[in-house]
């Protein structure tokens, strides 16, 4: 896991740092919570994550199947044309007949269809073989969970600073960096 301290942190950035707190005592978040929730300019988000508070599987951050979800239609979006023009390109530079029943016309569009439907395959392929940057730290966390302890997900908004001492001062188990948005 990674953990950060103050100084990890620069103020300024026009990125916004989502950090994950990791509290074994169920007051102690509630304590926190209510404290970051005054503060000036409010946090972009504020979750508190565990037996009695959020569900985690309601917590997008939190949930790799989310995540996985995500990167295959990013992918999906540049395999399925790439697949498309693939398929009509190769159905018209070999000299293959497949399918010449449908016509000039139709054969390379079968082509391409297959190509797309092979770009499809890939953007499956490709989101289940790579594993998120934050997908150890998110397991590690959910074990934490498991455990029995509480989570307390911020995220600032772009350019606020973390509110350090406020959460040094709750005396966390971890605090666990998440990536930037």
């Amino acid at each position: 896991m990674s953990y950060l301290s103050a100084p990890a942190v620069g103020g300024g950035d026009s990125v916004s740092l989502n950090v994950v707190v990791v509290l074994d005592d169920q007051e102690r978040l509630r304590a926190l919570r209510d404290e970051l929730a005054a503060v000036e300019p409010p946090l972009q988000q504020l979750v508190a994550i565990g037996p009695g508070e959020t569900d985690p599987a309601t917590v997008e951050r939190l949930d790799p199947t989310t995540a996985r979800r995500r990167r295959q239609r990013s992918m999906a979006r540049w395999l399925l044309p790439f697949g498309f023009l693939a398929g009509l390109t190769f159905t018209q530079i070999t000299d293959l007949h497949t399918f010449s029943a449908v016509g000039p016309w139709g054969e390379p569009v079968i082509g391409g269809l297959l190509g797309l439907v092979s770009g499809w395959m890939g953007s499956y392929a490709a989101a289940f073989s790579v594993a998120s940057e934050d997908a150890d730290r998110v397991r590690g966390l959910r074990n934490r969970l498991e455990e029995g302890q509480w989570l307390l997900l911020l995220e600032p908004a772009a350019g606020q600073d973390i509110p350090w001492t406020t959460l040094q001062r709750a005396r966390p188990k971890a605090v666990v960096r998440l990536g930037e948005t």
